[in-house]
């Protein structure tokens, strides 16, 4: 897209923070600067690769996004840095409709523990981490400035509408 692959453009906008973790299968993505790390539970969604970042990152918040979300800005992740309060474990925006959004999102390290539970207790759903954690939500009026398509995903050329 634009000359850059998906895991490039996400990349980038997350380019002022640390750590830069990569969870993925080994050797399916690669990206300079950043650390792979094989997922610990293959093949059970972004709930299990938060948890391989979560275990694997220094005391603090971690940027989490899913690769497919090209549309995301430094100008986002800043906003939802600013959103940090005492106390939370999870800061998120809201799509126009209201719907929260995982997997574009800050997750503190101290949420392991709510993680590895929902995991060993067989759930996969990210919307139920949200559930249980303390987090601040940010609406659309408070996100729209950075960009109109921030939630677009896709999984295909055709879904870019590029």
């Amino acid at each position: 897209m634009g000359g850059q692959t998906l895991l490039e453009r996400v990349a980038g906008s997350l380019e002022h923070f640390e750590p830069r973790l990569l969870v993925a299968p080994a050797g399916k993505y690669v990206q300079d600067g950043w650390q792979q790390l094989s997922d610990t539970r293959p093949g059970e969604g972004p709930l299990a690769g938060l948890e391989t970042a979560l275990r694997a990152a220094p005391p603090g918040w971690l940027a989490f996004s899913a690769v497919d979300l090209p549309f995301l800005t430094r100008a986002y992740w800043a906003r939802l840095a600013d959103a940090v309060q005492p106390d939370v474990q999870a800061v998120y925006g809201l799509d126009v409709r209201g719907r929260r959004q995982p997997l574009a999102a800050l997750y503190h390290t101290s949420a392991l523990p709510a993680v590895t539970a929902l995991l060993d207790a067989g759930e996969r759903r990210m919307l139920t981490l949200l559930d249980t954690l303390p987090g601040v939500a940010l609406d659309w009026a408070q996100l729209q400035a950075f960009g109109e398509r921030l939630y677009q995903n896709f999984n295909t050329p055709d879904s870019a509408g590029v």
